[in-house]
């Protein structure tokens, strides 16, 4: 099997642990980005995968490409060009003070990609799958009429295509999101997003839910799921359930609504070491089930698993493996030094 992802990676510089922004000079330096980090996590499951973005030729440019190279993710296909890589800075919150999420992505090479960059037919060659997030059509520019070119393209040719709503209000509007993602949504076949994402981009709402207070009411997830795919003809859509107690422990679910039927994941409680990438762990744990035919109760324990580990790594890209997805999602949550 083949997947290609298609988005920004960004360099993240993030103090040390819960420092606060030039409470210390130094800065970690990484990279992420969602598209990225399913990419990554795909790898590390064993996966034939490709990322397909644009960097510049420079010395910050080509170590984003070996960030991913170490990885094993196949990175013949990104673009060449323009002067910048994309900066995100995280500051990591802690208790009751939450992380601090800051962008410096305007200008970047990928913003500034055209049509012309991306040879979709060679890109699609043998491949089985296609994920892409709304962070990219969010970046503007002709990528809006990229990621719908992609989609055609790849729906033409009979690969899945699965797509994360993300929703990030620091990049467009509601409604600017709402009309470009409307236009996307009727070629995806697997929808992922969690009940923000829905409300902000589609105005679908999980009732009597209050993520902050850690009210969780299944039923509305379902019926949220039902909308969405009445509205867009989802062959699945997955929701990512997080009832955050503070910005160390968050309770950790997920549902899956395919074939008319709903099957929700256990629930984790998760204390937090690093909670971004964790929805893109979720997305690669569901699309590398879904690839290899296991069922959906399966599928959802295994994305829930996969993701709930990611809480535990630092930086964006999640370094688990099956054999410890599988020990935690068969109920071995234990924490146990294994020897």
């Amino acid at each position: 099997m083949r997947i290609v992802t298609f988005g920004e990676i960004m360099l993240r510089l993030a103090p040390n642990g819960y420092y606060r922004f030039f409470q210390t000079d130094q800065l970690q330096a990484t990279f992420g980005g969602a598209e990225a980090n399913v990419a990554v996590s795909l790898a590390g499951f064993g996966e034939d995968v490709s990322f397909v973005t644009r960097l510049p030729e420079h010395m910050i440019g080509q170590s984003a490409v070996n960030s991913l190279r170490y990885f094993g993710v196949d990175t013949s296909l990104i673009v060449r060009g323009g002067e910048r890589v994309g900066i995100y800075y995280l500051e990591k919150g802690a208790s009751q003070r939450g992380s601090l999420c800051i962008y410096d992505r305007k200008g970047s090479s990928f913003s500034e990609s055209v049509q012309e960059d991306y040879d979709w037919e060679e890109i699609f060659r043998n491949a089985d799958w296609f994920h892409f997030t709304g962070i990219t059509p969010a970046l503007g520019g002709s990528l809006p009429e990229i990621c719908l070119h992609a989609c055609k393209t790849a729906k033409e040719k009979g690969i899945k295509i699965s797509c994360d709503l993300n929703y990030r209000s620091k990049l467009w509007s509601r409604p600017q999101a709402n009309e470009i993602m409307s236009r996307l949504c009727p070629y995806v076949d697997v929808c992922i997003c969690n009940e923000e994402d829905a409300a902000d981009v589609f105005g679908i709402k999980a009732d009597n839910t209050d993520v902050n207070s850690g009210i969780i009411e299944k039923e509305a997830y379902i019926s949220a799921a039902q909308q969405l795919q009445e509205r867009f003809g989802f062959d699945s859509a997955a929701f990512t359930l997080r009832s955050s107690l503070s910005a160390n422990d968050n309770d950790w679910s997920a549902m899956l609504y395919t074939g008319g039927k709903s099957f929700f994941s256990r629930q984790y409680h998760v204390h937090i070491v690093d909670r971004v990438g964790a929805g893109d762990s979720f997305a690669a744990g569901l699309i590398y089930s879904m690839l290899h035919d296991n069922s959906p109760e399966y599928s959802i324990e295994f994305a829930a698993a996969a993701s709930a580990l990611k809480h535990s790594v630092e930086g964006d890209f999640n370094r688990a493996s099956v054999a410890e997805v599988e020990r935690l999602a068969g109920g071995n949550g234990s924490g146990r030094v294994r020897r």
